[in-house]
């Protein structure tokens, strides 16, 4: 069973991360697309747009699929469980909170258009929200259920389809917009949202309605208990949206502060959004296929008890984080240049994301470090830990960004990531009783990296490719990547290996005492 629980999971995970990759793949050209047919401004008008939208969205669902994906697996771990009847609970809650959204957006749309945007006239924007609201609520409930029940495929396919959608709109409307104002701008992006919540949850309910079987259990979740539990959760995703949002609303009226013009800022703003953050995160596609499975996996083993599967899927996910972040970081930061440059955002994006890239380690550790916490129930912490982490990084880009520029947002992702997911890694290693083991996990990562990176390089020269431009780029970091996995590799089964002898002398002593 356990073999063909971890087969499972290593599939998943492995077409997640084909199908996460070519949805990242598409956003970059997306971006890159409206950035010379609309210019950078543009850009960094959609990503605060995205922001206001993503905080609206958070408000009006509580983090669904979270709620729903953790609690339906902790049903599914339970005798007399129903998680049909725990999804209609998460429908149920999320109709009534996303109502009330959409009804303050209707009411106040323009009292909101002159407070976050450009003036009224983006009220007509801003009412076209709600129908983008209540579709990715339910669409978020029902990909919780089916990531909860071992389906992840099929969640993943709803997300190709919202983003196929979603382009398709967005290069038809840029292309028939010419010269698009903010209120022009805004309105593409909310219409290409809504059809693609629409059309992904038109897949996901059929999915489900052909799929799912009625289940024997009563349920042990009431309406009431669903709420009770899922506030919590709902609480860490809100506070993390708001804060979220304040720090990227922060970020161009402090880059104005700095002496830059209010178009300036919003270009700066948009090259960072759209070119700098997205390539940062492009590696981590792995990692993010693997974090619903692991709220779900570990959510069961917390509510079996099961601590010994909890140490050994926390064991196995740190070491492999620490092994992958390594090669994205030496990777991102030799090619950071060539990546800004061929991306669109020009030497000032492929600057940040050489100077960023240090800090990718500690970015990536969030991703798995947070689906721990939240799938062993640790709510409070994780929401006292963000609130302590946007603090940190909202104070350094109120106090550097004017005085640096985009050194101080550089800054504030060192400064807030570093202490965030330290936090974090301290308390599943003692909540786990998993140690750090820094030697296996963190010293030969990176002596592997220190020590193959220059031998990839010399084989390069030595071969005459140009490292400086792309397709040399591309062969040395092909080659580095195959000299540093195979070291570790080599390591990891020599390893394996002394501990397997060790354990079989072990046994042969006891059977001989025995005898």
């Amino acid at each position: 069973m356990k073999g063909l629980l971890h087969s499972r999971i290593i599939r998943d995970t492995l077409m997640l991360t084909v199908m996460q990759l070519v949805l990242d793949s598409a956003a970059l050209m997306l971006n890159s697309f409206i950035t010379h047919r609309l210019g950078t401004s543009a850009i960094g008008i959609l990503s605060l747009m995205g922001t206001f939208l993503s905080l609206a969205g958070i408000l009006s669902n509580g983090n669904a699929f979270l709620c729903t994906s953790r609690l339906i697996s902790e049903e599914l771990g339970r005798e007399n469980g129903n998680p049909e009847k725990v999804l209609f609970h998460g429908i149920q809650l999320c109709l009534m909170m996303s109502t009330a959204v959409s009804a303050v957006l209707i009411a106040f749309a323009e009292p909101l258009s002159q407070r976050f945007f450009s003036g009224a006239q983006m009220a007509q924007a801003v009412r076209i929200m709600p129908a983008a609201l209540v579709t990715g609520a339910v669409s978020a409930c029902l990909k919780g259920y089916l990531n909860a029940c071992r389906r992840a495929g099929a969640a993943a396919v709803g997300d190709v389809i919202e983003f196929a959608v979603k382009s398709a709109v967005i290069v038809i409307l840029t292309l028939s917009a010419g010269e698009a104002d903010e209120n022009g701008v805004c309105r593409i992006l909310i219409l290409s949202i809504v059809a693609g919540n629409f059309a992904s949850l038109l897949y996901l309910v059929s999915v489900f309605a052909g799929t799912h079987r009625r289940s024997s259990g009563s349920g042990t979740l009431s309406f009431r208990r669903y709420a009770a539990l899922s506030f919590p959760i709902m609480g860490g995703g809100v506070l993390t949206s708001v804060l979220s949002s304040m720090n990227d609303a922060l970020i161009p009226v402090c880059l104005r502060q700095y002496g830059d013009s209010a178009d300036r800022a919003l270009s700066l703003f948009g090259v960072f959004e759209a070119i700098v953050i997205p390539t940062l995160f492009f590696p981590s596609v792995v990692l993010c296929s693997l974090s619903g499975m692991i709220v779900s996996e570990s959510a069961r083993a917390a509510a079996a008890e099961d601590s010994t599967r909890i140490r050994s899927l926390t064991s196995r996910l740190l070491r492999m984080t620490f092994i992958y972040a390594v090669i994205a970081s030496a990777v991102l930061m030799r090619t950071g240049a060539a990546i800004g440059e061929l991306l669109g955002g020009g030497e000032l994006a492929g600057r940040m994301i050489t100077v960023i890239a240090p800090v990718v380690p500690f970015i990536y550790l969030e991703i798995v470090l947070e689906a721990l916490i939240k799938g062993m129930g640790m709510q409070g912490f994780s929401s006292l830990n963000y609130l302590a982490e946007y603090v940190i990084r909202i104070a350094v880009v109120l106090i550097f960004v004017p005085r640096a520029g985009f050194a101080g947002i550089a800054a504030s992702y060192y400064a807030s990531n570093v202490f965030g997911n330290t936090m974090r890694l301290v308390k599943v290693l003692k909540s786990t009783g998993v140690p750090l083991a820094p030697a296996r996990n963190i010293l030969l990562p990176v002596c592997t990296a220190a020590v193959t990176m220059p031998a990839a390089g010399y084989i390069c020269r030595i071969a005459g490719a140009d490292t400086v431009k792309l397709p040399g780029l591309v062969l040395f970091s092909a080659l580095w990547v195959l000299m540093y996995s195979g070291i570790l590799l080599l390591v990891i089964n020599m390893n394996t290996g002394s501990i397997n002898k060790e354990i079989m002398l072990c046994n042969m002593n006891k059977e001989s005492r025995q005898l």
